[in-house]
């Protein structure tokens, strides 16, 4: 694991120089502290930019890495844990090896099949590399989106780097901020799909390659793989255990790959437990696992977490998290870039942390939710789904949105008792109700958020639009289908595997999630539904696959999410953080937000008749992010 950088003007009027590519890489720095790599191209205009966490090959896997006549070379952030299969054969090719390090596959592969060797990869990635005789640049990202790239382009340059950080240390950059990335962001608590906060530098998305040359500067990013459920109905419930037990046990084999000790992360759930259960089977030894508690008995895990590490034998390693953890927020704006407003980064920087000390390499359990059907939300929206198809559309349009709209909001209420939110669901087609499941604030609350002058530039631009796309992926007679692939398609790269990438590599932590390996989720998604959700049970298959192995109090217990106690918080050791930030009018966030609303909000949530805790974070975090990030003199806005 890694971070990489780098910078090509292929008309010469911004010569790329070492101390510019050493300053992108040192902005990075805490992604590779091992060892750092800088190549320049003089008269290509081109520069690469390296920093090296040693996993594998320890000696000899620097970084840029070479083929064997020097004509194409690589920057690498990741795991490739198919390489030494892919080795063999390039090899029996002809190829001709430097290293052991799984980054030399990439230039061997690149000159046998150009840029589909993605296609042959199976891992988490994202890569650069200068192909010399024909002067092009190929990125590529994993197909999950595991590892993050950023591009940045202008007429004159483009820039890429694994943070925005790696970008923004460089002079010249159009900081504009892109005002429907801010929308993106006080919808779902962090920026999805393709945009960054700022509207020049956008990620390279997930599944896809981006090919640059000078004759085709403008290129548009490829796609080569997308999640596509499609169900088999051929195989009995008991095949389906075997072959999903015995994918498990493969998937968890190859994510071993390490010439360094691994641990696990451990909540106590069920998917970091079955890891763990795998891991230490397969490993035979003693096995380090991590896990944060709080002092809050409801928001803590712990207990479960120790009866699993007992059970097999762990050498456990644990933590609490505390209100004064939370207070101190640089971290989290530091290494995120980005407003991101999802509140378990707080104890997952915090279990990253406490890994590092420990071990380099973490295996979790991040992807069964969205594998095998766990959140709650799917078994409540499936009762929605079956509703919304015995109400004619006639009156869904005109009885039940009308009402929608004019019934009382109860924030403080449990979900399936907020009404507004059922009635508006039942009322909207079942891609925009998944949507607006999703949706941490409606449109028209979100506006009133907004500053006027930001809410006149959006003109009608809808966040939702970005779920719904990839809810329309599942087949629409699956509604669970449907959800999974919006969830794997937005919350997954965007929330998920972004909080976990930024928060261990904070520390130099490599984290591995076999749960989402691509050929696992290929698989999951041909389990019928029924087989995932049943009878209101939701992860009932994978539950049923481990339920003699694991502690009944894991596998029995409802879900709980891996998160901080916000709501009481916010009403207590975070009131004067948010006070003194958020309603101050000197902060540059009051140029996005009407600060009078987020007062309202605010004392509704303090005396107890509204519950805003998400949403009041969300605010806290833009602000802190504006501190920090945006000056009068470097920043603009647009859409």
């Amino acid at each position: 694991m890694c971070g990489i950088a780098g910078l090509w003007s292929p008309n010469n009027r911004r010569m790329p120089c070492p101390q510019q590519l050493r300053a992108m890489a040192g902005a990075i720095g805490h992604r590779g502290p091992d060892a750092e790599g800088v190549w320049v191209d003089e008269r290509a205009g081109v520069g690469l930019a390296h920093r090296r966490l040693s996993i594998v090959d320890l000696a000899g896997g620097d970084q840029p890495l070479w083929n064997e006549d020097e004509s194409v070379v690589v920057v690498f952030n990741g795991e490739i844990y198919n390489y030494p299969a892919l080795r063999r054969e390039l090899e029996a090719k002809g190829h001709v090896f430097r290293t052991h390090s799984d980054t030399e596959v990439l230039v061997h592969l690149y000159e046998e099949e150009g840029q589909d060797l993605v296609g042959r990869l199976r891992g988490m990635f994202a890569f650069a590399l200068w192909d010399c005789r024909n002067q092009e640049l190929l990125l590529a990202r994993d197909r999950l989106g595991l590892k993050p790239l950023y591009v940045y382009r202008d007429d004159a340059k483009l820039l890429f780097g694994s943070e925005l950080k790696a970008i923004l240390v460089c002079p010249g950059i159009d900081r504009t901020l892109d005002l429907e990335a801010v929308e993106d962001y006080f919808c779902y608590g962090v920026i999805a799909g393709e945009r960054s906060i700022f509207r020049r530098i956008r990620k390279l998305p997930p599944g896809h390659t981006l090919l640059v040359s000078a004759r085709d500067w403008d290129a548009a990013p490829r796609r080569y793989w997308q999640y596509r459920p499609s169900v088999d109905r051929t195989r009995s419930v008991n095949d389906w255990k075997e072959t999903i037990a015995a994918k498990i046990d493969e998937t968890v084999q190859v994510h071993r790959l390490a010439d360094v000790p691994i641990g696990a992360f451990l909540s106590g759930g069920v998917d970091s437990s079955v890891i763990v259960a795998t891991l230490a089977r397969l490993s035979g030894g003693s096995l380090k696992t991590f896990s944060i508690g709080f002092g809050e008995e409801r928001f803590s895990e712990l207990p479960y977490a120790r009866e699993v590490a007992r059970r097999f034998g762990c050498e456990h390693i644990e933590e609490i998290v505390t209100p004064e953890a939370a207070k101190s927020l640089d971290d989290l704006v530091r290494f995120y870039d980005e407003p991101f407003a999802d509140s378990s980064a707080i104890p997952t920087m915090h279990v990253s942390r406490l890994a590092s000390r420990h071990v380099k390499v973490v295996l979790s359990g991040d992807g069964g939710d969205e594998a095998f059907g766990g959140y709650s939300r799917y078994a409540h929206d499936l009762h929605e789904a079956a509703w919304r198809r015995r109400i004619p559309g006639w009156a869904r349009k005109r009885v039940l949105a009308p009402l929608a709209r004019r019934w009382p909001k109860s924030d403080w209420l449990p979900r399936p008792l907020r009404a507004k939110t059922r009635l508006t669901n039942l009322s909207l087609p079942p891609a925009e109700a998944y949507a607006n499941t999703l949706a941490w604030r409606r449109s028209a609350d979100r506006r009133r958020l907004l500053a006027k002058g930001v809410v006149e530039q959006l003109n009608g631009y809808r966040p939702e639009q970005v779920v719904c796309e990839h809810y329309l992926l599942g087949s629409q007679d699956d509604e669970l289908a449907c959800m999974i692939a919006a969830d794997i398609g937005v919350l997954l790269p965007d929330d998920f595997l972004t909080k976990v990438d930024r928060a261990s590599m904070a520390f130099g932590l490599e984290v591995r999630p076999p749960l989402v390996d691509h050929e696992l989720l290929e698989l999951t998604g041909q389990i019928p539904s029924e087989f995932k959700v049943r009878n209101d049970e939701t992860k009932w298959i994978f539950k049923e696959i481990y339920r003699d192995q694991l502690p009944s109090t894991v596998t029995t217990r409802a879900k709980q999410g891996f998160e901080i106690p916000v709501d009481a918080w916010l009403r207590g050791p975070l009131a004067d953080v948010f006070e003194s930030t958020v309603l101050d009018p000197a902060n540059r966030a009051c140029d996005f937000l009407d600060q009078a609303e987020a007062r309202r909000l605010y004392q509704s949530h303090r005396r107890g008749s509204g519950r805003h805790g998400n949403l009041l974070w969300s605010l806290l975090i833009f602000a802190r992010w504006a501190d920090e990030y945006l000056t009068t003199s470097t920043t603009t806005v647009g859409v």
